[in-house]
């Protein structure tokens, strides 16, 4: 709890980009979070911030040092440069298994008190998550202990994130139908497209996508895929005919697939709420589609040996417990072939089970939302933790 009186506490995020967007877009909700609902004073550490501008335009990416919505933003160039104890900050978060720079590891050994160091893992539904969670780590040399924090899905793991404020926004918008439709026609979106059903696409580029646009095409039903500039690649470009630039849209039988521009990240989550159906990809959009109260299928970010595979059977198993129809289509999405198929998913057949599912999947997104809300939001519980470690006395920490 932050006290008027009380020196504010500092706290370092180091991010590596890796998936494009997923891994800073993680990194800048956590920050943003942590400097507005807990006073924290927090900088950020990225080494691309190309792609940090996509999600937050304004962001310069030619400076060094900034400070962008009340957070300091720093250009992590490489792991060389220097740094005294007075830079160290009271709390350092390497995520995903980062390597911080060894100096600044150093003067983090050299700081009295040390600095509660975290490694923030990824997202994960598989079980040996929660025996993990804030397990300690001895640095081999220096007086340093580092902490391994999973964000989870359970109570015994750091919950996900998942601002104060966001149940009341969310419940305001979807409550406004005329604040969904001005929200959609500032993106371009025409009202019979706004009325028929709606899809976003987000997706990495091996996605099935062009057998899916046909399997749509076919449907009785009118659709509109909205997606992303950027998304899709070739199979978005061959429906239209063109390149997939902003604005371009175009209908093929039923489906009418329209590329909209990049959007910030609570445009995004307005994008979430007023579709019928949502397709992610990684964490960031993965956990933005939970509190959207809406179906959504998961394009879980590729791993060698298809260990990717593994953690997506243990999320469905979670989620999807009863609802076959959305297991099967989700497995096909992220290549995994179902019992008894040729290796050839028949996308017609899995769009048309899942579509007269779709109530039945909107239902079980409303109650997941509720029971994952009870574990408490990532932000909280980490500095929750941070605080327990830094109240033990230096000589009695593990």
């Amino acid at each position: 709890m932050f006290l008027p009186n009380q020196p504010q506490t500092s706290l370092a995020i180091f991010c590596k980009v890796v998936d494009n967007y997923g891994d800073i877009g993680i990194c800048w909700r956590l920050a943003r979070q942590l400097q507005l609902e807990h006073r924290i004073a927090v900088t950020l550490w990225v080494d691309d911030l190309r792609s940090f501008q996509r999600i937050c335009p304004g962001l310069a990416v030619d400076a060094e040092a900034q400070e962008f919505a009340g957070v300091t933003v720093r250009h992590w160039r490489d792991q060389e440069g220097e740094f005294s104890t007075s830079e160290v900050a009271d709390i350092v978060i390497e995520f995903f298994g980062c390597d911080i720079p060894p100096r600044y590891v150093a003067a983090m050994a050299e700081r009295s008190p040390h600095p509660v160091w975290i490694n923030l893992e990824g997202l994960s539904a598989e079980e040996w998550v929660e025996g993990c969670h804030t397990l300690p780590s001895p640095h081999p040399r220096m007086p340093l202990t580092k902490y391994f924090f999973y964000p989870g899905f359970t109570g015994k793991t750091g919950g996900l994130l998942h601002e104060s404020s966001l149940e009341e926004e969310r419940r305001q918008f979807q409550s406004n139908p005329d604040a969904m439709q001005d929200f959609l026609a500032c993106l371009g979106v025409m009202p019979s497209e706004a009325a028929s059903f709606k899809i976003s696409l987000f997706c990495y580029p091996h996605a099935p996508v062009s057998a899916l646009f046909k399997a749509w095409q076919n449907t009785d039903t009118a659709v509109t895929c909205l997606v992303p500039e950027g998304v899709g690649g070739e199979a978005v470009k061959a429906f239209l005919g063109t390149e997939a630039k902003v604005g371009i849209m175009r209908t093929r039988g039923a489906l009418t697939v329209r590329v909209l521009p990049f959007v910030s990240q609570p445009d995004y989550d307005k994008l979430l709420w007023a579709c019928d159906l949502n397709f992610v990809r990684g964490e960031d959009s993965f956990v933005r589609a939970q509190w959207a109260d809406k179906p959504f299928i998961w394009h879980i970010y590729p791993q060698d040996e298809n260990l990717h595979h593994k953690k997506l059977r243990a999320f469905l198993t979670r989620y999807a417990d009863g609802l076959e129809r959305l297991h099967a289509f989700s497995l096909c999405w992220n290549g995994v072939a179902l019992e008894g198929n040729d290796g050839m998913p028949n996308w017609p057949s899995l769009w048309t089970q899942l579509q007269g599912d779709i109530p039945k999947i909107a239902l079980k997104a409303v109650e997941w939302r509720h029971q994952v809300l009870k574990n408490g939001d990532l932000a909280s519980n980490l500095v929750a933790f941070a605080d327990k470690r830094r109240s033990i006395p230096e000589q009695n920490k593990v």
